[in-house]
């Protein structure tokens, strides 16, 4: 048997088995030279893969500071967990260089020796009462002092948009001044004499999760970059890699009924069909054929593992979508799951009015229409569909369209 990459089917891919993404890597960096990013792609589809790669394999002398801040709902806790992931990744910088002279960070690392697992976060939030008040004074010390070092530093910021709507909950103006401050600190310096980079992604639009929020200047300065879906090559090759890595003997028709039921190559559904077919070849010692596809895809859809992880495509409209646009939505979804091959814009238009007869809701003609179109371009934007020629759309994973047809249609 030959080499072959293993099975992800939980946590992000290794960076040392992260696969075509090569030339999207060497584009990144390329544009963090020169400024800010906000990386988009839809869940599981290997954002966090890309990051963890960027964290691994800094380019132009980077240090790399990587931090989630999906749970986050307050400025003060998202400088606590930069420092505290700052830290963590380079205990030696924090320590000589930036540290040396900063009360608030040197108390602390005099304390950590004597505190359990976590003590650095943990001695950090205590060493100031007031940190929800001087959250802004924190921030610029911290920037300043890393600026200071001239050393090239990325901040990455995974699931941003998720702590923006968190903080938008808790309070509108904290929300709009910590953005406000976030541009100021992207802008001066401008990026190109900066040394400090901000690498922000997540799962939800950023720009449509701020528009609704009536603040989407406050990020236009971000270079949008979208991680490209793989190509029916990538999905070939995978298979070859994995399946014929592994020495399972497979028909000619397998590679491109894989590609069929998937619709957008989403990884994780890639390594789940083909770690399935694989046991399936173990169990039976026999050639895998493309029924053996149509198999593995059916039983995935009601399987717990996938359920588990395609809920959150279900449960996040109402997270996220301000009524009417939950409702519609789900709607427009249910009717599209029910489809061959998608529905025209014209009936996704009728669709959209009869749920707002139903729920008796009494817009004026033109901001229905607008509502309409704010409502397609965020559920293309959030990865649910896709115009598949023009004026037509359907769902952009093949396995959503099925799961949503079975269990919300």
């Amino acid at each position: 048997m030959t080499s072959a990459p293993e099975f992800y089917t939980g946590a992000p891919v290794d960076p040392v088995d992260l696969r075509f993404r090569e030339d999207f890597i060497a584009e990144l960096w390329q544009t963090l030279r020169t400024g800010h990013v906000v990386l988009t792609a839809p869940r599981r589809t290997g954002k966090p893969s890309v990051m963890d790669y960027l964290r691994d394999h800094p380019e132009s002398g980077f240090s790399v500071v990587s931090i989630n801040v999906q749970d986050l709902t307050h400025p003060a806790d998202f400088f606590q967990v930069l420092l505290d992931g700052f830290h963590d990744a380079h205990p030696e910088f924090v320590r000589d260089r930036l540290a040396a002279g900063w009360g608030l960070v040197s108390g602390v690392l005099e304390k950590i020796d004597t505190v359990a697992v976590g003590g650095f976060k943990l001695a950090l939030r205590e060493s100031d009462p007031d940190w929800d008040t001087n959250w802004r004074r924190h921030g610029d010390t911290l920037l300043a002092r890393a600026r200071n070092t001239g050393a090239p530093i990325l901040f990455i910021i995974d699931e941003f948009p998720d702590m923006l709507l968190n903080l938008s909950r808790q309070d509108h103006g904290l929300l709009r001044g910590f953005l406000a401050w976030f541009r100021t600190q992207r802008q001066h310096p401008a990026p190109t004499r900066d040394s400090v980079r901000w690498l922000v992604g997540g799962s939800v639009n950023l720009a449509g999760t701020l528009d609704a929020l009536g603040l989407v200047d406050l990020i236009n300065d971000l270079e949008e970059v979208a991680l490209p879906p793989l190509t029916d090559a990538d999905v070939e090759t995978f298979v070859a890699d994995m399946l014929g890595g592994r020495d399972v003997p497979c028909d000619d028709d397998v590679p491109q009924r894989l590609i069929a039921r998937l619709g957008r190559p989403i990884p994780f559904f890639m390594q789940m069909a083909t770690q399935a077919l694989y046991r399936l070849w173990k169990r039976e010692q026999r050639r895998i054929a493309g029924t053996d596809v149509d198999a593995v895809f059916d039983a995935m859809i009601v399987g717990s593992a996938a359920r588990t992880r395609l809920q959150h495509f279900h449960s996040r409209i109402r997270q996220y979508y301000i009524e009417p646009k939950d409702s519609t939505a789900h709607a427009l979804l249910g009717n599209i799951s029910v489809s061959e091959s998608g529905l025209t814009r014209a009936i996704l238009r009728q669709e959209t009015e009869r749920t707002l007869v139903d729920l008796g809701i009494a817009f004026p003609a033109l901001e229905r229409r607008q509502m309409f179109n704010e409502l397609l371009l965020d559920l293309e934007n959030d990865f649910y569909i896709v115009e598949v020629e023009e004026g037509l759309y359907d769902f952009a994973s093949g396995v959503l369209k099925s799961w949503w047809r079975k269990y919300h249609a």
